[in-house]
């Protein structure tokens, strides 16, 4: 009798897997999309799990909600990058742009950002709750490929640059919030090509 695969082992020979945490974020996921209001009972109610369990695996709802948010935007600046890596001049206004639009073009991502602008804007741009240091540092890897082909230039550090651009993004971001108006993606745009050019510093 041959060995059984390591799928077959995974299956259990037809045994009903156990959720583990990665379960718990993508049923998240999936939630968040559809425009639903993330509820960890109800999420370890779907997964057969007790809600301890769950909380020890994702910490407190807006840190599960954090990794949901964090996991959809690596996912998009990645697809983004790709749409824009070919255009001339400096990329990363564009990247960061088309990142808010894409946020405001899903669902689910825009019912939480045009109806939790407030909650958001503490979410994911405070420090310490963890999302936005990961966004600087992933806009850091962004410019340094413009950097890198001379595509922009700067008196700045790459984590000033890095910093500064994300901020100008989410000042545009969270206008609700700010200043009662819309989000504006273009203007966000604008503004970073006038930072991020050929002839900056």
């Amino acid at each position: 009798m041959t060995s059984r695969t390591p799928l077959q082992r995974a299956l259990g020979d037809g045994a009903e897997r156990r959720p583990e945490p990665m379960d718990a974020l993508r049923l998240a996921k999936r939630k968040f999309l559809r425009g639903e209001r993330l509820d960890v009972g109800q999420l370890a109610t779907e997964l057969a799990v007790n809600r301890v369990t769950l909380y020890r695996w994702v910490g407190s709802r807006d840190q599960l909600l954090i990794e949901v948010i964090w996991s959809l935007t690596e996912a998009t600046l990645r697809d983004e990058w790709e749409r824009v890596r070919d255009e001339p001049g400096a990329r990363v206004p564009a990247l960061l742009a088309a990142y808010l639009r894409a946020v405001l073009a899903q669902p689910g991502a825009r019912k939480f950002v045009l109806e939790e602008n407030e909650r958001a804007m503490k979410l994911l741009t405070l420090a310490s709750n963890g999302f936005q240091p990961r966004l600087v540092k992933a806009v850091a890897r962004y410019l340094a490929r413009d950097l890198e082909d001379e595509r922009i230039a700067t008196t700045l550090t790459l984590d000033e640059l890095a910093y500064a651009s994300v901020r100008i993004a989410e000042s545009f971001h969270y206008l609700p919030t700010i200043a009662g108006a819309p989000p504006d993606p273009d203007r966000a745009e604008r503004v970073l090509s006038a930072l991020l050019h050929k002839g900056s510093g």
